[in-house]
Order: structure tokens, then sequence, then C-alpha cells
């Protein structure tokens, strides 16, 4: 898909390091042509992503916390001083207390649900507001990721899978509110994967054994695949498709039960 993003911009945020998936969305739309800005937060996170950054040729990088609003109203200002319009924003931000994801979803505490909801889902909610009048005149697309947490019950995904339920709730209202401007909102939502993300997670080599195992493919998420399918989405062939969940895990979602010889 070399060259279908050729002159548009956008802000990546959510990249930790190499495995992240942002990453993976990252260098999958450097590699097709788009200019790219960065967010991270706080110093330890910056010093991993600047080599990232500019290994695609990046010098926007944004410290921004996503549950403080004057924080987000100066990484949008810094990135408009730079780019008057961008053309997609990449939403790869999630967050819960990893105590809290390996027990039951019933000793959930208040204080970290609504942590989990806040930068998890509200965080999406916060960057469309601010994106929205960047992209007002000519379009453009908001992607956000997922998991299938959100719709089927997942061994020690708890309160991970409530505020992903509510993310792709919210991506659909979005896409509704700033579907008249066209601007698109989608989630990408990957099968496992071994990420930083992911490895909070109890149990994630069993599971993501498991989706391999069962997967009709018989394979996981590749970052490659997941960022292929970012750059479709953000482009002209994806011009009408909004407010959809796409699934990025080699059809483990249509299984009901795993093969027999894994029963």
């Amino acid at each position: 898909m070399t060259g279908v993003l050729a002159g548009k911009r956008g802000l990546i945020m959510g990249v930790a390091n190499e495995r992240s998936i942002a990453w993976g969305i990252a260098r999958a739309m450097h590699e097709a042509g788009a200019e790219l800005a960065f967010t991270y937060q706080g110093n330890a996170f910056g010093k991993r992503v600047k080599p990232l950054v500019e290994s695609v040729g990046s010098d926007l990088l944004l410290d921004v916390d996503v549950t403080d609003d004057a924080s987000l109203d100066a990484a949008f200002a810094q990135l408009a001083d730079a780019w008057p319009t961008i053309d997609f924003v990449v939403h790869a931000i999630a967050y819960s207390d990893r105590n809290e994801l390996t027990g039951r979803f019933v000793d959930t505490t208040r204080d970290n649900f609504k942590n989990s909801l806040d930068i998890s889902c509200y965080s999406l909610i916060e960057v469309a507001r601010r994106a929205h009048p960047m992209m007002a005149e000519n379009g453009g697309t908001i992607l956000t990721l997922t998991y299938q947490g959100a719709n089927r019950v997942t061994p020690f995904y708890n309160v991970m899978g409530v505020a992903k339920a509510a993310l792709e709730s919210a991506a659909r209202y979005l896409a509704n509110d700033l579907g008249p401007d066209g601007i698109r909102v989608n989630a990408i939502s990957p099968g496992p994967m071994k990420t930083l993300a992911g490895a909070a997670i109890g149990g994630a080599r069993a599971t993501f054994k498991h989706a391999e195992q069962n997967a009709p493919l018989r394979a996981n998420a590749t970052l490659d695949a997941v960022g292929g399918t970012a750059v479709y989405l953000a482009s002209d062939a994806g011009a009408c498709t909004t407010g959809e969940v796409l699934r990025v895990d080699g059809g483990f979602h249509v299984l009901g039960m795993p093969l027999t010889e894994n029963l």
C-alpha cells in the first residue's frame, strides 16, 4: 500500500515501545507515505519513544496526560501550531491496575473502575473533541483499539472488558456525531498479541497459545496485519467505513468452541 497515505498527516497516541500495536500502525502508515506526530506520557516513555519517532522522520513528540484537560489542550495547541489540519488520529491508550486483572471481576474496586474507564474510554471522547476542528474542513479518520473481551467473557480481562465495551459504544456514537463533517470513527480488534499491555493480563501466554491453536488461520494477529488494517481505514479506500469494529484475529471470533483436539 505504498503511497496510499501520501500527503496525509496524523497523530499516533499510545506507543510504548517497538512491540506496541500503536507502533505497528505508525510504521505501516509511515511506509504508506503519511507524516506522523506522536504523544507520550512522562520522561520514561519519552526516552523509549524518541528513537522510534526519529526512525520514521518525525520531530513532533508531544507529552500528554489524557486524564488532564490542560495537558490535552496544550498538546493539541502545539500540534495545531505545527499542522493546522490533520487527517487521522490513532488512539491506542488503555490502562487498568494489573493487580485487578488476575482475580475476579466482582472484586473490581471503585477507584480502579473509574480510572480504567476514564483512561481507556473517556480519553477517546476528549481526543475526538480536540481533533474535530482540525479535521472538520476536509474530513478525517479516528481509530481506536479494542479486544474481544468487550463482547465475550475473557479470563482475567475483567474491568478492561467493560472499558472496551464502553469504548466500542463511544466509537459508534462519535461516528454518528462526526459523520456529517466527513470524519470516520472505527475500532480495530486484534487477537492476543505479545505487547507490554498484553503482558499485564493474567494468563497472557496461555491465551496467546490457545488463540493461535484454534483460530481458523492458526495464527494470531501481527503488527503488520494490524498496521495494514489501519492504513486501509485511514486511506481513501475506507471512505465509507465508519462506526465499525474490524477484527484482526485470524478468525478466532467466529468460533463457538475450540477445535476438537483442543477440548
